[in-house]
């Protein structure tokens, strides 16, 4: 445990020097985020803050990691880096939707081939598509909610900590997962010394890309002998469970207005609504945080259940998603509040 906890404070270091970095370097070379009627800030805002996330994570890992996974690591972190560069080209130029899909299939493929991938399913085509749909869809889900001053980088630090503590609860030690979840939170929360409201700097499609494909990959990682896969798959999406409902939130709302809801944006995520409903911007991303937790709790929970027990606490989950969905649908239709 001693190694891990190096490994978060060498990556939260790392971060909290890289971030006023890359913000000077963002205001210099133009990558800044110009207010438009979707955001909720009002001043231009450097989007470099992921190139710090990146580094702080990565100069980590390759400095304290453990030499054994490194074949599974360097496999994990060329397809993180693909997916950074692809939110990169995207903070600074703009690029296609299918583009950037494609680039993050790709990545996923890269990730199934260097060994971390789903293996519960009874065929390799089925676990490959899995693996890509799993990663493909926790990656845009974490992009989809970097939309408020803190929220994307302190709920991958939530998911992230508990990952770290269901790896330290299973045996046999799973040191890669470890070591990464560790190197997650630090560079994450170094981060969020810049980018809590108000935020002096945003993680931009570089860092949110990025720091959701690697969640994707620690949660695919994670093993748990003492229990059945019957149960256990449904662990990791407990864990993130935030972010998944968030990005379903947001794919009825657009759709029920009619519009593609992975090339539009608006203020119908579930903080814009929290928002609308009367909290602040800090509130708003605080109860996130409290529900991410309560989540985290959950997903702790499966990895001792029973199997009729296990379904029963995903089944009450699932139907209280669907309900927010259509209660916040009801009274907070696209982030305004239904007048009565």
């Amino acid at each position: 445990m001693i190694h891990i906890a190096l490994i978060a404070l060498l990556s939260l270091i790392f971060s909290i020097v890289a971030t006023p970095l890359a913000r000077r370097a963002a205001l210099r070379v133009g990558v800044v985020s110009v207010p438009r009627t979707r955001d909720v800030h009002v001043a231009p805002v450097p989007l470099l803050g992921g190139a710090a996330i990146y580094a702080g994570f990565v100069l980590a890992l390759l400095i304290l990691g453990d030499r054994e996974y490194i074949v599974e690591l360097v496999a994990i972190l060329v397809g993180a880096t693909l997916v950074s560069l692809l939110g990169l080209a995207d903070d600074r130029w703009g690029l296609h939707a299918g583009l950037k899909l494609g680039g993050q299939i790709l990545a996923a493929g890269l990730l199934f081939w260097g060994g971390t991938q789903v293996q519960f399913l009874p065929y390799l085509w089925l676990n490959l598509a899995a693996t890509i749909l799993w990663v493909v869809g926790i990656t845009n889900a974490i992009n989809f909610l970097d939309n408020m001053d803190g929220l994307s980088g302190g709920i991958v630090s939530i998911a992230a900590a508990f990952f770290l503590l269901l790896a330290a609860m299973n045996e046999p030690r799973q040191v890669l997962v470890g070591a990464m979840a560790a190197a997650l939170i630090g560079a994450c929360i170094g981060f969020l010394r810049y980018n809590l409201n108000p935020a002096t700097i945003f993680m931009g499609d570089t860092g949110s890309l990025f720091i959701g494909f690697i969640l994707a990959a620690i949660a695919i990682k994670l093993r748990f002998p003492a229990n059945t896969p019957l149960v256990t798959w449904m662990v990791p999406i407990c864990v993130l469970a935030l972010p998944i409902f968030d990005t379903c939130l947001v794919v009825v709302a657009r759709l029920r207005r009619g519009v593609n809801p992975f090339t539009t944006a608006g203020k119908d995520h579930l903080s814009h609504r929290l928002h609308a409903l009367g909290l602040t911007k800090r509130e708003a991303v605080l109860t996130c945080y409290l529900l991410a937790g309560a989540c985290g709790l959950v997903g702790i929970y499966l990895t001792q259940a029973s199997i009729r027990e296990g379904y029963v606490v995903v089944g009450v989950m699932a139907l209280a998603g669907m309900i927010g969905i259509i209660w916040l649908e009801r009274v907070c239709p696209s982030g305004v509040v239904q007048s009565r």
